[in-house]
């Protein structure tokens, strides 16, 4: 196949259509009603998941969203995993032997002594590796996340780790 081949059916044109910007305004629709569409996979309110977001944007502790919500910091963390925010406590490692208690490899007893996660992390992680973000949830809020600023210099892991020991008390399984 030659060059002339190659170039067979393509046109040289003096101008070129203005097609314009494509552009999406929604910044006339609410956070909770964006997030609607998604309310039986929520394990909140779309308004409680609103709040929640809103306040982990603005603080970066799932402990003080859940609060502002009137949420367990669990079901706070939770919602934000829906949403597409990373809040695992597990390592990779870790993960890999949760992944060997989920194929009954290792025991719960087993996997809490290998990894050092406490029951509460343990509860989250396991949810974390059952569960799917919701993909249009997550568009919904795209660039809200992403400008999320911690106030502080305390890394992500250490706002989900405080959030877990908040407070309210640990969170045991049994509130999954």
């Amino acid at each position: 196949m030659g060059l002339a081949d190659i170039a067979e059916g393509i046109e040289v044109t003096e101008t070129q259509d203005d097609t314009g910007v494509a552009t999406i305004d929604d910044t006339n629709v609410s956070l909770s009603e964006r997030l609607e569409p998604f309310a039986t996979e929520l394990p909140c309110s779309v308004t409680d998941a609103a709040t929640v977001l809103e306040r982990y944007t603005a603080c970066g502790s799932v402990g003080n969203a859940g609060q502002a919500a009137g949420l367990p910091p669990m079901t706070a963390a939770k919602t934000l995993y829906l949403l597409g925010e990373s809040v695992s406590p597990a390592t990779p490692l870790q993960r890999e032997m949760l992944a060997d208690w989920r194929e009954g490899n290792l025991s719960q007893r087993e996997v809490l002594e290998l990894t050092g996660l406490n029951k509460t992390e343990f509860a989250l992680a396991a949810y974390i590796e059952t569960h799917e973000p919701l993909e249009g949830a997550c568009v919904a809020v795209e660039g809200i996340l992403a400008g999320q600023s911690l106030g502080n210099d305390e890394p992500l892991a250490a706002a989900v780790d405080d959030t877990l020991q908040s407070e309210s008390g640990s969170i045991g399984s049994s509130q999954l």
